[in-house]
């Protein structure tokens, strides 16, 4: 399994509101929730995202509420991956439960810019800067939650539609 994009790069602390914004919490519609993805943080996310792009971030990326529109959100708007050096733990609970690959390492959200491309192999946990050349060794996926993300998420993996 791997993931290739380029990278949009935010700091410490990206809470689940900046994330998905309360406000729009009246849907449960991923289409919809994808639609204001990261607006409070960074207004031209949505339009400019392409699928397969990838978000870095810093320390403590989805602290804030339990939600999981959060990982719904990033995942609608087409994002393959998320890298950062921690990861709130209920926000990495969520992302794995709805099937979007998450990936902790500290050297590679220092050491990648905003428009960079990156190629990330979740097998081995190599994350690969194309743009300057500079590889990262991230955490490796167990061979289970690869399975969980390939079948889109842990409801389906757990009713066999893998």
């Amino acid at each position: 399994m791997e993931a290739k994009g380029r990278v949009f790069k935010y700091g410490d602390n990206v809470d689940t509101d900046v994330i998905i914004p309360a406000r729009y919490l009246n849907s449960s519609d991923p289409a919809e929730l994808a639609t204001h993805c990261m607006e409070d943080i960074d207004k031209s996310f949505i339009s400019k995202v392409e699928k397969g792009d990838i978000i870095v971030a810093a320390k403590n990326f989805g602290c804030g509420s339990s939600r999981e529109h959060a990982p719904i959100a990033i995942k609608a708007a087409g994002v393959s991956c998320v890298i950062a050096e921690t990861f709130a733990r209920i926000f990495y609970r969520n992302a794995i439960n709805i099937g979007l690959p998450i990936i902790e390492c500290p050297e590679a959200s220092k050491g990648i810019e905003a428009g960079d491309e990156v190629e990330i192999d979740f097998d081995s946990g190599m994350i690969y800067n194309r743009t300057k050349g500079t590889e990262f060794k991230g955490q490796a996926f167990p061979e289970f939650m690869q399975k969980i993300i390939k079948a889109e998420g842990l409801v389906n993996y757990i009713n066999g539609q893998a």
